[in-house]
């Protein structure tokens, strides 16, 4: 079986770090990490991760600016992005739907089931 590859881009270490480990116990993920949206473009573009996920909350450059990059982006376009995010209100979750994000998950997430729902969304994006 192939490893997979996803790119976890959040500007908080300790999230990026549980996250990074809740996805290498699952041992179906190599995970890669960004610290800010323009360090996690540069890494989308040379590394080609199979998934981002991706928080909404940064400062300098936020998740739907980030996200609008890699959509503009040939190298970056087709990689599907899951948003991580504290905000779910019904508005915030209207606008995330219309800008094609592959899912949102909403902080806190369960790590224990993380790995799962991020296989999920990919085999439904690939449909």
């Amino acid at each position: 079986m192939t490893m997979k590859r996803i790119l976890i881009i959040d500007d908080e270490q300790d999230i990026r770090e549980a996250t990074q480990i809740c996805l290498e116990i699952s041992g179906e993920w190599e995970v890669l990490t960004a610290s800010s949206g323009a360090e996690g473009l540069v890494t989308a573009a040379s590394e080609q991760p199979d998934a981002i996920l991706l928080d909404v909350m940064m400062p300098d450059m936020d998740g739907l600016t980030t996200f609008q990059k890699l959509q503009a982006h040939p190298l970056t376009q087709n990689i599907p992005v899951i948003l991580l995010t504290a905000k779910a209100q019904p508005a915030e979750q209207r606008q995330f739907t219309q800008i094609q994000v592959a899912a949102v998950i909403t902080k806190p997430y369960d790590p224990f089931t993380l790995a799962n729902q991020i296989e999920q969304v990919l085999i439904a994006a690939k449909s």
